[in-house]
Formats: C-alpha cells, sequence, structure tokens
C-alpha cells in the first residue's frame, strides 16, 4: 500500500513538519539568548528605597538603616547586616517591621558612636511567593573610605543549592503533567490502556518523580531561602521553620495528597483495569474521574497557594485560574505524551482514543487560553512591560511555542482523521494472523477490506510466513513435549522465543502502517515543542512579574494600592492576656480600608517592640447598625509575629467594630475591640 499525506494543498506532510521543527528550534535559540542575556530570576518582591540611599554620603552616622520593598516579606534575625569599612557587624542585628500606611518597610538600629567610612548594607528576605530576594548597597560617613567587605555577587537561592532546587522544581511540574495527563488519558481516552504495562510506568514514574521532587524541595527549602548550604538541609530547626511558613505548608499538604494519588492509582491499574463487567467499569470509571479531579485540583492547588498567584492584585481569582491553567496544561501534554507512549509501545491503541484525545486537548487549549489571558494581563499590566521586562519577553516566547504547538496539534488532527478513515482498510490484513477475534471484525469488512489485502504485497506474506512459523514451532513443541523428547527447560527456551518473535511481528505491522507512523512523527514533533514550552513555563514562575517590575522601577508598590473610599485604616491595639508573656500591642492594617475586598496585616510585638510569637490571632468584623456580621477572619502567619489575610470582604460603609482575639497559650487570651470607619 502506498502511504499519502493528509491534504494541507501541494505540500506534503513532511514539509510542514519540517518547518514546524525549525520553528521551534529558531525558537528555543531565541529562549537561550533571553536566557543568556538576562539577569539571574528575581522574585516577586523588589527593593524600592532606603534610608540612606545607596551611594548617599551623610554628615553623621544614622541611628537606623530602613528598608522598603514592593510587598510583604519575611525576614529573620540575621535579615539586614550592617558592615562597618574593616567587616564588623555596626548594627544590634534584630530587624525591625515598621511598616505602616500600607508602605512595607524593616529598618536595624546601629551602634552609637560610629566612626566614618564607608558602610555596606547586606540583606536577605523571603518574598511573599516563597522566592528569596536578597541585595547589598553601600553609604559613607563624612566621607567614602577604603572598606574590605566585598559585595556578594550571587542573587539569593544561587549556588548548588539554588541548582538542586530547580531542578526539583523542573521535575515537580514535569511528574505532575506525567501523573495527572496521563491518568485522564487512560480514563477518559483509552480505558483498555489501564492494562497496558507502558502507561501503568509512565503514571507510577510521573508518581515518583513529583514525590521525589517534593521531598527534595521540603529538604532544601530552609538552606535555598537562608544560608545557602547544602548540609543545612538535614537541619531539623530549620525543616521546622519551613513548615510554618506557607510554602513549608503547602510543600506537606502535597505530601499529603500524593499518599491519596498513590491510592488511585494501585485501583486505576488493579481492580478497574481487571474489571470486565460494561456497567460495573462504567460506575468505577465516574468514581475513579470524581476522585482523581479531587486529587488532581489539590496538588495543583499547592502551586497557586505558594507561587505568584497568592500575592499581588486580585489574589482570590488569580488562584482558582491558576489551579484551572495547570490542570489543562496537565491534560494536554501528559495526554500527548501517554499517546505517544501509546503509539510507540502498544499495538492496540484504536483510532477512537486518538479522536476522544485530540477533543481533550482541543478543550484544554480553549482553557488555556482563556486562564492565560487572565494570567498576562495581571501579572504583566501593560504594553511597555510585557515589551521591556524580562517576565514580559518569555511570556512572548511561551506566546509563540503555545502558537506553534497548535500548528503542529492541527497537522496530528488531520492524521487522526486519516488514521480514523483507513482503519478499516489499512489495517486489515496486517491484523489477519492476530486471533479469532479480528479474524471475525476483517470477515465482516466487506469488499474495501478483500481489496486493500489484495493489494497487500510481500508485507503481508512475510506477516502470514511469521504467523505459520509460530504455528509450526508451537505444534512441534507440544508434540516433543508429549513424547518426551523434548525437556521443559527447552519448551520453556522455544515459548520465550514465540514470544520474541510474535513481539517483532506486531512492532514490523505497526511500523508498516503508513498513517500510525505519520501520527508518531507529528506527535513526536509536538512533545518536542512541549519540553521546551515545560521548560518556559517553569522558568517563568520563578521570574519577577512585569508589572511589580515597572511600579518598583518607578518607586511604586503592589502593596498599597490607592485608596477608594475612606483611606487606609491603622491602628494600634495594648493587649493583656495575663498569662507569662501575655503583654504587647496589636498594630492592625486595613488596605484599602473600603468596601469590597480588603487585605489585612496584623503585627504583634512584645513590651520590647520586638516580634512575639503567639500561637493564634483571629478577626471579627461586626457592622451592628446593618445587623451584619460577625464576620470571622483567620489570617495566615506570615513569619515570627506577622498574620496576613487578603480578600476580606466588608460589603457597606460605616462604623465597624473590629475584635481582635490574640491568645498567648493554651488557656491565655484576650479580644480588644475598636470601633474603626469604612468607606
Amino acid at each position: 500500500m502506498t502511504a499519502t499525506a493528509p491534504r494541507f494543498g501541494p505540500s506534503p506532510i513532511r514539509r510542514p513538519l519540517a518547518a514546524a521543527a525549525l520553528l521551534a528550534t529558531l525558537i528555543s535559540l531565541l529562549f537561550g539568548l533571553v536566557l543568556a542575556g538576562a539577569s539571574p530570576a528575581s522574585a516577586h518582591a523588589a527593593l524600592t528605597g532606603s534610608d540612606p540611599q545607596d551611594g548617599a554620603v551623610v554628615a553623621t552616622a544614622p541611628k537606623d538603616v530602613t528598608l522598603t520593598f514592593s510587598e510583604q516579606i519575611a525576614m529573620d534575625d540575621d535579615s539586614i547586616r550592617v558592615l562597618d569599612p574593616s567587616g564588623k557587624r555596626a548594627d544590634d542585628g534584630a530587624p525591625r517591621d515598621l511598616t505602616s500606611g500600607g508602605a512595607v518597610r524593616y529598618g536595624v538600629q546601629l551602634h552609637s558612636g560610629l566612626p566614618d567610612g564607608t558602610y555596606t548594607v547586606a540583606w536577605q528576605a523571603v518574598s511573599a511567593d516563597s522566592h528569596p530576594v536578597a541585595g547589598a548597597f553601600t553609604f559613607s560617613v563624612g566621607a567614602p573610605s577604603e572598606t574590605t567587605v566585598a559585595l556578594p555577587s550571587d542573587g539569593a537561592g544561587g549556588g548548588l543549592v539554588g541548582a538542586l532546587y530547580g531542578i526539583a522544581r523542573y521535575a515537580a511540574y514535569a511528574g505532575f503533567i506525567l501523573l495527572a495527563g496521563g491518568s485522564a488519558f487512560v480514563l477518559a481516552c483509552w480505558q483498555r490502556g489501564a492494562g497496558a504495562r507502558p502507561m501503568q510506568r509512565l503514571v507510577v514514574r510521573g508518581w515518583v518523580t513529583l514525590t521525589a521532587a517534593t521531598l527534595a524541595m521540603l529538604l532544601l527549602r530552609n538552606p535555598y531561602t537562608g544560608s545557602g548550604k547544602l548540609a543545612d538541609a538535614f537541619d531539623l530547626d530549620g525543616l521546622q521553620s519551613v513548615l510554618d511558613t506557607k510554602p513549608g505548608a503547602a510543600l506537606v499538604s502535597r505530601l499529603l495528597l500524593l499518599g491519596a494519588s498513590a491510592l488511585f492509582i494501585a485501583v486505576l491499574f488493579g481492580a478497574y483495569a481487571k474489571r470486565e463487567d460494561e456497567k460495573e467499569k462504567q460506575d468505577l470509571t465516574f468514581g475513579l474521574a470524581t476522585g482523581g479531579a479531587v486529587i488532581a485540583a489539590g496538588i495543583a492547588g499547592t502551586w497557586a497557594l505558594a507561587e505568584h498567584a497568592s500575592t499581588g492584585i486580585q489574589p482570590g481569582i488569580a488562584m482558582p485560574v491558576d489551579v484551572l491553567h495547570l490542570l489543562a496544561v496537565a491534560a494536554w501534554l501528559g495526554g500527548l505524551t501517554a499517546l505517544l507512549v501509546a503509539l510507540y509501545r502498544t499495538p492496540d491503541i484504536t483510532s477512537g482514543a486518538v479522536r476522544r484525545f485530540s477533543r481533550m486537548a482541543f478543550g484544554s487549549v480553549l482553557v488555556l487560553a482563556a486562564t492565560g489571558l487572565y494570567q498576562s494581563w495581571r501579572q504583566v499590566g501593560s504594553w511597555s512591560a510585557l515589551t521591556g521586562t524580562r517576565y514580559g519577553q518569555l511570556l512572548l516566547l511561551k506566546v509563540a511555542l503555545v502558537a506553534v504547538l497548535v500548528g503542529v496539534a492541527w497537522i496530528s488532527r488531520r492524521w487522526t482523521g486519516r488514521l480514523t478513515d483507513s482503519t478499516g482498510s489499512a489495517s486489515a490484513s496486517t491484523r489477519s494472523a492476530s486471533g479469532p477475534t479480528e479474524s471475525a471484525s476483517a470477515s465482516t469488512s466487506g469488499p474495501t477490506e478483500s481489496a486493500s489485502a489484495s493489494t497487500s504485497g510481500p508485507t503481508e506474506s512475510a506477516s502470514a510466513d511469521d504467523a505459520a512459523s509460530v504455528e509450526a514451532s508451537e505444534t512441534a513443541a507440544a508434540v516433543s513435549v508429549a513424547e518426551g523428547a523434548v525437556a521443559p527447560e527447552r519448551a520453556a527456551q522455544l515459548s520465550r522465543q514465540r514470544a520474541a518473535l510474535t513481539a517483532t511481528k506486531e512492532k514490523r505491522d505497526r511500523d508498516a502502517d503508513p498513517d500510525r507512523s505519520g501520527l508518531r512523527r507529528s506527535v513526536m514533533v509536538e512533545t518536542a515543542i512541549a519540553v521546551v514550552l515545560l521548560v518556559v513555563t517553569t522558568i517563568l514562575t520563578s521570574t519577577e512579574p512585569g508589572r511589580t517590575e515597572e511600579e518598583a522601577a518607578r518607586g511604586n508598590t503592589t502593596a498599597a494600592p490607592a485608596p477608594v473610599t475612606g483611606g487606609q485604616v491603622n491602628l494600634s491595639l495594648p493587649f493583656d492576656t495575663g498569662g507569662q508573656n501575655g503583654k504587647g500591642t496589636v498594630r492592625l492594617d486595613i488596605s484599602p480600608g473600603g468596601t469590597g475586598s480588603n487585605s489585612v496585616h496584623l503585627w504583634v510585638d512584645g513590651p520590647d517592640e520586638r516580634p512575639l510569637d503567639v500561637p493564634e490571632v483571629k478577626l471579627a468584623f461586626t457592622l451592628e447598625s446593618k445587623d451584619i456580621g460577625p464576620l470571622p477572619v483567620a489570617p495566615d502567619r506570615l513569619t515570627e509575629g506577622h498574620w496576613t489575610a487578603s480578600g476580606v470582604q466588608l460589603p457597606m460603609a460605616g462604623d465597624w467594630k473590629v475584635a481582635v482575639t490574640v491568645r498567648t497559650s493554651d488557656i491565655d487570651q484576650t479580644t480588644i475591640v475598636k470601633n474603626v470607619k469604612i468607606g
């Protein structure tokens, strides 16, 4: 049979595929140039100002040094260091949270009587979207002088630990795509694939990869955001501090969900694959699909909880959109990988399964387009940020890769249609020796298949010879064993030879199908482009969004949006729970302080004005004049003494009663009530 490509006009199939492959190669080169010419990836938060400023020369030594950031950050006792010209510490080593009025500001007190000379300020913190940030600058007292302090050249999260953490991030995304996408392909497109060994290996390897990567990220989190020393990965105190953070909680939640997914995999490739009753299998399919969707959404949510979606504008919308985006990516790219494995490793994938995946991929692309458009607007915000920031340039690169991938997918769809049209005629002769079921199917196919079989040529003859050879070997072996002429070991050897011969014949039959081969080539090109796309997407998650980069350059902050009505609310509330370490002050900021969605930041300070770590803080808002409330709010612990809540809805303007409950021990707590004007 002579193979012809699907009709694309005058050009055969190889030319569009070659053009797509060439375009993907050019985009990959452009991708490399972008990475080579860009600075190391920065996170969401950025330093927007300092006092003294970088390079400033002041007449007398200041009492303190303050740093201003574009959004909330987490700092420890060693996050800000001021070093004198000889490299000795010139600060008291305890950063103070000076945030007020929406400006995120931290400072350290300096020693008294500092001599003239050049001082170096080195800082390191963790952004609210889980990425470490760091920097350094100098200022001089009296006049600049020589200094023995060298400014750090490596960015935060660099070195060996940063490289290992980055590899784990890539592996986690890849593992999730294989796990979720492979499972979706089996349940939605090819249910018989649950019993196929290649499909089982693909999904299980995805689970193992994601689990190992998550464990590695959990262990590396402490040195990644702190010392940068690999040995600190096994520091139990550091691990405990990681578990108290939002990224640590997200990683632990992911591990728990992976435990549930292990049970899902066991049922999918165990009881489900062996189930033969159609009604029972249909019910089990619905149950597995529902449970698998919940688990996949939960795992995807662990990224949304700790990445860019959880910070910036509209986090309440951005996080579910981010979950949908990641699920669509997994369904498309993971299903594509499963299809490629099936085409190369399994002999019996049907054209119906390919058609169903084509429809699933089309739906995934629609979801990706909608969610990607929203994410692009949220993270970029302007045309200048789209073209003038590294995030925007990577985003354009991602869009170009998606466009190429969709083009190649259209070619694959054409091959799918041709595979469907020719399943009966082109493949009947190669199935003639497969067994009584396929022989019966071939006998009902009519004159079209008969004509095809009559023109099949030497390929079918070779297949028939192989089948006859296998049958003769089986008969001879059986007779020999019955007569005692062949030992059981020889019979086992003959059985292995027959199995190898059968596998070789099946592979030759698959390779001889021109439509299947064309689809394999097309899907292979899709997969290669998808790998590059996954790399770009992973880098985007660790790059400072264009909107934040532009606002930081202008000296603005994303944490202090312009007040809509009423202005930002700032409260200072003393408290005393009556127990040990029960006294302190609560500082509360409500921004923008109007109706609708508000963000709340709450700091708990001890009598010494240092952060006080308390077990629990709760809020409640009540508008008694309208009989609204109390509306409870459970803020999240961001760092020691700092709690935050986003998306706090205050539906009406008026005099609201704010109740702050602080618990300092298992039995000691108090509630402070204050009236505030909203709107």
